[in-house]
């Protein structure tokens, strides 16, 4: 997977919120926002297939768009590429956020946190 420039996740997050077999107008209609032109877009959708985030199906004489890869997988794979590319380990990037001070709500919120996915991966 490769982390999306802007333009092309702003694409992906429509298609995410409108879901599968996307007709294009549904699709035009939810970026009406950014004022992009019917080709800027048709760019954009070309890009995300050669990339495999997004399958086209003809549907008559228009086309269907689906998301394959979803919101969580490329979130998931997006802070790890940031962290990484930032600050190199989770442990650099927590002493980030504590030199900006963490108050005692999000330290407590942390710690919880932090237990939870301790019991979910059965680390003592």
């Amino acid at each position: 997977m490769k982390r999306l420039p802007d333009t092309e996740l702003e694409v992906m997050k429509a298609l995410w919120s409108l879901g599968t077999d996307v007709p294009r107008l549904a699709l035009d209609h939810a970026l009406v926002s950014f004022q992009w032109s019917r080709n800027t877009i048709n760019t954009y959708l070309t890009r995300l297939v050669e990339k495999g985030f997004v399958s086209v199906q003809r549907d008559g004489k228009s086309n269907l768009y689906t998301p394959l890869v979803s919101r969580e997988e490329y979130l998931s794979f997006d802070s790890r590429s940031v962290l990484k590319r930032l600050y190199g380990t989770p442990r650099n990037f927590m002493a980030a956020l504590a030199r900006d001070g963490l108050d005692r709500q999000e330290l407590d919120d942390l710690r919880t946190f932090l237990e939870q996915l301790e019991g979910e991966t059965g680390h003592d």
